[in-house]
């Protein structure tokens, strides 16, 4: 079993746009319960379908396997609840850690998010500048809940 411990915050320059190349996602929700969420993804030209189950705020159980990505094609056209997220993301090397950026589109549009994988729930870390609040602990920024409830809805 693997678990991901993971930060996440909202981005309060595109700064970052300039330290990395974006690889665009697609992904969608084929279940999505308050403690657990099966996921259909495509990351460039790769399929991929995850199972998440939470442990804490921060802490989840993660199973993510290949898959063909003529399968996830299908599951994301015809199998998932809400809409299908549109990102683009940015993999950042700070100091000793990888920062991914997911810059929404779509329905989603104008939110710009940062995560961190860490390997304890109490492992400090630094922050760059184009970080901003931490809202880790806000279920509305989690994209399971962004493909039901699009950020461009939120206002």
């Amino acid at each position: 079993m693997a678990l991901e411990i993971e930060h996440k915050f909202l981005v309060r320059s595109t700064y970052f746009r300039n330290l990395a190349k974006p690889i665009f996602y697609r992904q969608g929700y084929l279940v999505i319960s308050d403690t657990k969420v099966v996921r259909v993804r495509i990351a460039g030209e790769q399929g991929f379908i995850t199972i998440k189950a939470r442990v804490t705020s921060l802490t989840r159980k993660e199973f993510e396997y290949k898959i063909p990505i003529t399968d996830a094609e299908l599951m994301l056209a015809e199998m998932c609840v809400g809409s299908v997220i549109e990102k683009l993301r940015y993999r950042i090397d700070y100091q000793g850690f990888i920062w991914e950026v997911d810059e929404f589109l779509g329905e989603n549009e104008g939110l710009i998010v940062a995560e961190i994988e860490v390997d304890t729930e109490e492992q400090e870390f630094a922050k760059p500048d184009w970080v901003g609040l931490e809202v880790t602990n806000e279920p509305r920024y989690l994209n399971a809940y962004l493909s039901e409830h699009p950020y461009k809805f939120w206002k």
